[in-house]
């Protein structure tokens, strides 16, 4: 399992994302480096506590249609690998973003209008490529396009698999930032028995080392982490392990 430090990006800067309430988003204060700039936040992860792989949240792309592609690409060369979500809801986007070097694209439940674009996605673009992220909040599907709309998380994850996604995610927006722990242990094992092969991230919520150990009892690829990296609930020797 991997752990994956989340930078969640509005206005231009890392802010810290508290129960998916977007407005109420604060650049990040942080004991790992004293700045919001992304690139700075970047660098202080990996070089403090040795993890490259990043989740980029572009919040001015999937909430204000403004893709920040010069930072994309300048990410892109700082990490050893990035998970990017920019509000992708067509095969256009999607395309321009996986030109991006050592990028998977993350195509969100609540920016993606239906199945049918998700499978146009994913025939676009190497399946390895393309992550389909299943946003919850509250345990509810965030659902505006109306292709998805009845369907259970379940369901909605059996779709992403059957169109062929690299791997999924599974994130309730409802839990980032508050201290309470993750609530998707159920939901990650019925989707685990329902499409074993298919890698499965999960996050929102972690506090420290012992949720890290819990988190990795449910058979998942990797675990997306924020507030307890800046805080230092997590060390450099915590993640060790993890690192690979």
């Amino acid at each position: 399992m991997q752990v994956i430090p989340v930078l969640d990006l509005l206005g231009g800067v890392v802010v810290r994302g508290v129960a998916g309430q977007r407005a109420s988003y604060r650049p990040i204060v942080s004991q790992l480096v004293d700045s919001a700039e992304p690139l700075a936040v970047a660098r202080a992860i990996g070089q403090g506590l040795g993890l490259e792989r990043l989740y980029l949240a572009d919040l001015d792309a999937i909430v204000h249609e403004r893709p920040q592609w010069v930072l994309y690409e300048a990410l892109a060369r700082e990490a050893g690998g990035l998970l990017i979500d920019a509000g992708v809801s067509s095969v256009e986007r999607a395309v321009r973003l996986g030109a991006v070097q050592r990028t998977q694209v993350v195509v969100g439940l609540e920016s993606c209008p239906s199945p049918a674009v998700l499978e146009q996605i994913v025939a676009a673009l190497p399946a390895e490529r393309v992550v389909f992220s299943l946003d919850l909040l509250r345990g509810e599907p965030l659902t505006p396009g109306a292709g998805w709309r009845g369907l259970s998380p379940l369901e909605i994850a059996r779709a992403a698999a059957g169109v062929g996604v690299g791997g999924l995610i599974v994130l309730d927006l409802a839990q980032v930032g508050v201290g309470a722990g993750l609530s998707t242990a159920a939901l990650c094992q019925q989707i685990r028995e329902a499409v074993p092969q298919l890698p499965l991230i999960t996050g929102g919520g972690v506090r420290g080392p012992q949720d890290l150990a819990t988190v990795e009892t449910w058979g998942v690829a990797g675990v997306l982490v924020a507030s307890a990296l800046h805080d230092r609930h997590l060390t450099a020797a915590d993640v060790a392990r993890y690192r690979h």
